[in-house]
């Protein structure tokens, strides 16, 4: 029963006697809370132990309400809405347990388990960088070890050299720590080195397999590294365990999308929305979905859900002008410019918002304003990541000294003999998706994507290489036996299956960057076909400017590293010419829209195949792209982009003297 409050009975007594008695008995906790309340009506403990009573008692929305009555009398109470928000968070209502969770940690940060939930539905509403950010904040106040606190605060403040020494001396000592493992792996994400991530993590999950949070980072990673099929496994592990997690299903989802299920993805998302409809993130995610199956105004529908659920996310706004084919109205252009005055707009989302604006003024015709944005947007990203074009250039130089015609006359054996794969290849942004719709259009001929096999590859052999100065994994290539040579084509060719649906004869593998592993693919793969697809240099790289990638091509972002990179990558395809002669059929972007029907015979022959009137008609192929170019290769090939560059010529003088040689004599190249 509860104790009877007189004059004689304190409250602390009463309270402490309610505060038993909830652990135990609920009813009995509210009904000595009442008690109380009846003596003193507002008094703020004995409201917070009838709200928690209640909540115990199976009675969410009463408890809700009685700590909006706590909140009232106590302000800045910080356990009020802590509490709010884990009750919402029970309830369903991830966004308003997000409201009261972030007030509560205004108040007072050092609550652990809120910046644990918290990262939770960050999680689950695809955010994330936030995400990921909540949970070190959790480690800071939860770890008891001075080193783990410092390094958690380091990676909290972006301190990332410092958060990088810091855990590595902590798991010298504590090898086994799967907290300090995972910080660590987002470390590696943060400097770009994915397959660190995905490793680490795996070690994490492998230690501790109900390390939930580790897992569902481990799937993000393996998604991002185009590895759907491990990812799908890692969501259906997650799922098992907490069905209705949103951050699981949105796994799932982009596994399903990557994997070329497009229908089963969109229904998942479907269902998900239907359940969750207020996430701008989901909705984000979904608008890319129906962009790759080809449901173009579904997807803007998409995309500007998110925009009205979250007016400050600038992706959403740059996944609209990234269609290409999309024209934004003044009414947005105006949104786009607002958002830009806001000091407190974080940075990803500025450099989004300023791509987009550059997009938009550029269908306007303000060509002045749009470089500028274009610029802005350029200027912001480049400070985020990491590019050397000294690293590149010596590159080409160790690729040039290694793999002579001698080198690939004394390994002409090497490899696996199988001549499905297509590789096309070269810069971004020169027409490799429009080769893929033509080849794909082929009864004989499968697109897929750009696949990650090859780049895998090279990562595997890099991590072979000793001592801190090894810039490349080519010196590699000559110790490499026949027997190894054809190991590694084997399991390109079986690591690539997942993603033949249809089991025709050949296969097209459209990872541009795989320019740079011609040798590689030439000892693994010696009878596969890789096509050079080429473009105009300074529309070429015009367009990678103005292109904001989700990740990768960090040369893009500064006109002379993107004029250098372009150099360096035609140099690099006339010395394979030059050591394999006829091995790399090449596609001038511009030849292909003149003379359409001639390019494209002259494609098939290359590649052994029949001609088909289908390949003519590419853009009637509904298959789907995933790429930026994903809208345009659904019609018709058009000429009016060819010379759009020079609308901003007037800009571009460090790229033109970046390009030399190779922008005075194209289509021809020079001599090296």
């Amino acid at each position: 029963m509860p104790a009877a409050l007189s004059t004689t009975t304190s409250i602390e007594a009463a309270l402490a006697h309610a505060s038993r008695l909830l652990a135990v008995n609920p009813l009995l906790a509210a009904e000595q809370a009442q008690e109380i309340l009846n003596v003193i009506p507002e008094q703020p403990n004995a409201l917070m132990l009838l709200a928690l009573a209640e909540d115990k008692a199976g009675k969410p929305e009463s408890a809700i309400a009685r700590l909006r009555q706590v909140i009232q009398v106590q302000p800045g109470w910080a356990a009020a809405y802590f509490e709010s928000g884990l009750i919402l968070r029970r309830s369903g209502d991830s966004a308003a347990a997000l409201h009261y969770l972030k007030k509560a940690l205004s108040l007072k940060p050092d609550l652990p388990k809120a910046w644990l939930v918290l990262a939770d539905i960050q999680a689950e509403m695809g955010d994330h960088s936030a995400s990921d950010l909540a949970y070190c904040q959790h480690l800071q106040y939860s770890a008891r070890d001075p080193q783990l606190i410092a390094a958690a605060s380091a990676l909290v403040e972006n301190r990332i050299p410092e958060a990088e020494y810091g855990l590595k001396n902590y798991l010298m000592q504590y090898p086994t720590d799967v907290a300090a493992i995972r910080m660590l792996a987002e470390v590696a994400a943060r400097l770009g080195r994915d397959i660190d991530a995905e490793n680490l993590l795996a070690r994490c999950i492998e230690l501790a397999p109900g390390f939930h949070f580790a897992r569902q980072n481990y799937g993000l990673m393996l998604n991002r590294l185009n590895k759907a099929e491990q990812a799908l496994a890692q969501a259906e592990i997650l799922l098992a365990v907490e069905p209705g997690n949103l951050s699981y299903l949105n796994i799932k989802a982009v596994a399903l999308n990557k994997l070329g299920d497009c229908d089963s993805a969109i229904e998942l998302y479907e269902a998900i929305i239907a359940k969750h409809p207020s996430y701008s993130k989901i909705w984000h995610s979904f608008g890319h979905t129906l962009k790759t199956a080809g449901f173009h105004d579904r997807a803007i529908a998409a995309y500007r859900k998110s925009i009205e659920l979250e007016p400050a996310y600038g992706e959403a706004y740059w996944s609209l002008a990234n269609l290409k084919t999309f024209r934004f109205s003044q009414q947005d252009v105006e949104q786009i410019r607002l958002q830009l005055l806001s000091e407190n707009l974080a940075d990803t989302d500025r450099f989004h918002f300023d791509f987009a604006l550059g997009k938009a003024l550029e269908d306007l015709g303000e060509y002045a304003q749009s470089y500028r944005h274009y610029e802005q947007g350029n200027q912001l990203r480049r400070t985020q990541i990491r590019y050397s074009r000294e690293r590149n250039r010596h590159k080409v130089e160790e690729c040039k000294s290694l793999f002579t015609a001698g080198f690939f006359s004394d390994r002409k054996h090497f490899g696996v003999g199988s001549a499905e794969p297509i590789f096309i290849l070269g810069m971004p942004r020169a027409g490799s998706t429009l080769l893929e719709q033509i080849l794909s259009s082929h009864s004989q001929v499968e697109g897929t994507m750009e696949l990650p096999d090859i780049i895998s590859i090279t990562k595997t052999l890099y991590r072979q290489l000793k001592g801190p100065d090894a810039k490349t994994y080519y010196p590699l290539l000559p110790e490499m036996t026949k027997e190894e040579s054809a190991g590694f084509g084997e399991r390109y060719l079986q690591n690539t299956r997942i993603h033949r649906k249809n089991g025709l004869p050949f296969f097209i593998d459209k990872m541009p960057n795989n320019f740079a592993h011609i040798a590689l693919i030439q000892l693994i793969l010696p009878n596969a076909k890789i096509i050079d697809a080429r473009r105009h240099p300074m529309a070429c790289c015009f367009s990678n400017f103005k292109q904001h990638f989700a990740r990768g091509q960090n040369f893009s972002y500064e006109l002379e590293d993107m004029g250098r990179y372009y150099f360096d990558y035609v140099e690099l395809m006339a010395h394979f010419d030059e050591v394999l002669p006829g091995r790399i059929h090449r596609v001038n972007y511009e030849a292909m829209v003149e003379n359409t029907d001639a390019e494209i015979a002259r494609l098939l022959d290359y590649c052994g195949l029949p001609f088909e009137t289908g390949c003519l008609r590419f853009f009637e192929n509904n298959r789907p792209v995933r790429t930026a170019s994903s809208e345009q290769v659904r019609q018709p090939i058009y000429k009016e982009g060819i010379d759009h560059w020079q609308h901003y010529e007037e800009w571009l003088g460090v790229l033109k003297q970046a390009l030399g040689p190779v922008l005075d004599v194209y289509p021809e190249v020079p001599v090296f």
